[in-house]
């Protein structure tokens, strides 16, 4: 077919092959390898697949409805799963993550965390000094509960399916600051404590995940520790939920030396029963 010179011998405009993504969203560079295939950026953002931060993988809503319900079906069947969690909790808080980052930027100690990005992981960790300090100080008990539970902070997975380099940082904060929940409130990593922790967690950042755990998580305890848990515990954690300033705008790793009953006080957690 007859193709028409352009008008005024302008050059004719090429088109983009670049997708248009929304409003804020990142971009791989075009000259940006991807590690480990030699393909450019340009031909990784050609197909679709760009990412906005290490790890990330872009899904549609339909497929983070699908990972959802996946995840929550394997979640209740195994609440040890903690990738089924995180996925669970990734793809359902579309509505409550962003609401904990405005509590953040709305919060001094919270923007300035948001600012500087700590991470609660053993390279970040002075474990040694931590050990050494007076007991009941936060730094102290937090290294206690490590110790006693067997666990470790760098557990704690990594985002992946959130579209929101920001976001995916709260609620990789959240993630970190988990077990700094279960000592301050001075639960075990037992089932009944992992359910009072939910319930405080549900309460605090609203998040469906939480939610979850708060509702369905009871029905694997025995009849005796479900009464200790309506009658004595779940009012607690509700109350202190209620209570308590955002757990997100606390930078714990200045607090190392403060009591655990003095921050217990400054959040509004009341004494555990």
């Amino acid at each position: 077919s007859r193709r028409c010179p352009p008008r005024c011998g302008a050059p004719r405009p090429r088109r983009s092959l670049i997708p248009s993504l929304p409003a804020g969203t990142a971009r791989l560079s075009r000259a940006e390898p991807r590690a480990g295939d030699g393909r450019s950026g340009e031909e990784e953002v050609e197909e679709g697949c760009y990412q906005l931060y290490p790890g990330h993988i872009p899904t549609s809503p339909l497929q983070k409805a699908l990972l959802a319900a996946g995840s929550a079906v394997m979640a209740l069947y195994d609440p040890y799963r903690h990738d089924m969690v995180a996925v669970l909790g990734e793809t359902t808080g579309c509505l409550a993550l962003p609401n904990l980052r405005d509590k953040m930027k709305h919060h001094p100690e919270g923007y300035r965390i948001l600012q500087e990005r700590p991470r609660i992981r053993l390279s970040t960790l002075d474990m040694d000094r931590l050990r050494g300090l007076p007991d009941g100080t936060l730094g102290r008990e937090y290294v206690r509960f490590l110790e006693d539970n067997k666990v470790s902070p760098d557990t704690r997975m990594p985002p992946k399916f959130i579209d929101d380099e920001e976001l995916a940082y709260v609620i990789q904060r959240y993630r970190e600051v988990h077990d700094l929940m279960h000592t301050l409130l001075g639960m075990p990593t037992n089932m009944l404590g992992e359910v009072v922790v939910k319930w405080f967690e549900a309460i605090q950042t609203g998040l469906p995940m939480c939610v979850l755990g708060a509702a369905f998580g009871p029905v694997r305890l025995s009849a005796r520790k479900l009464q200790v848990l309506a009658t004595e515990l779940v009012p607690w954690a509700i109350r202190s939920g209620r209570n308590a300033s955002c757990i997100l705008n606390v930078y714990y790793e200045q607090r190392w030396e403060q009591p655990v009953e003095s921050l217990r006080e400054e959040i509004g957690i009341f004494p555990p029963p």
